[in-house]
């Protein structure tokens, strides 16, 4: 299979600001404190062709990734504090790559494919359950001072000034 196969199959959409291509598979039938569902699910998915990574963001919520198949790809965390780390996801345990790892809420994040990569299916499980209000976009100017260890991550990995701050006008409710 290919990306446009996968995207095809599992019928993936680009997420806004973000770039990520998703479908959201499950939404919890249990209520979390404030009356939203008590987590949510999501498939998404990495392509070289055509382009998809996940730019600097963070959520509300606790994210759990998980890697399900095809090329590795890489996670960058910037935690509050200014500490910063780089998983790897992917198939190849004995080379140290995961295949699942919790971004705490409030973490920002951003994800991309290995170079020579092709594509990377993955999910992504959150609790509570995503809502685009928990959603805030990170931005270079507002990185940089925090992590400058990571400032070619950050570079080539923010949210464009040019793009909106958070998803509340761009996604449907239930997304």
């Amino acid at each position: 299979m290919d990306a446009a196969d996968l995207i095809a199959r599992f019928r993936l959409t680009v997420l806004p600001v973000e770039g990520t291509y998703f479908v959201r598979t499950y939404t919890s039938s249990i209520a979390a404190h404030d009356g939203t569902a008590a987590g949510s699910a999501i498939i998404g998915l990495f392509a070289d062709a055509p382009r998809s990574r996940s730019l600097f963001h963070r959520v509300a919520c606790d994210e759990m990734w998980h890697f399900y198949a095809g090329s590795p790809f890489r996670l960058i965390t910037l935690a509050p504090g200014g500490a910063s780390k780089s998983v790897v996801l992917g198939p190849d345990l004995t080379a140290g790559h995961e295949v699942q790892y919790l971004v705490p809420s409030g973490t920002w994040q951003a994800a991309e494919l290995l170079p020579g990569g092709d594509w990377a299916l993955f999910g992504c499980t959150v609790t509570p359950e995503f809502r685009p209000e928990h959603f805030e976009s990170g931005y270079a100017e507002d990185l940089l001072p925090s992590w400058p260890d990571r400032a070619g991550d950050i570079r080539r990995l923010a949210v464009p000034p040019s793009e909106p701050a958070g998803l509340t006008d761009l996604l449907p409710p239930g997304s």
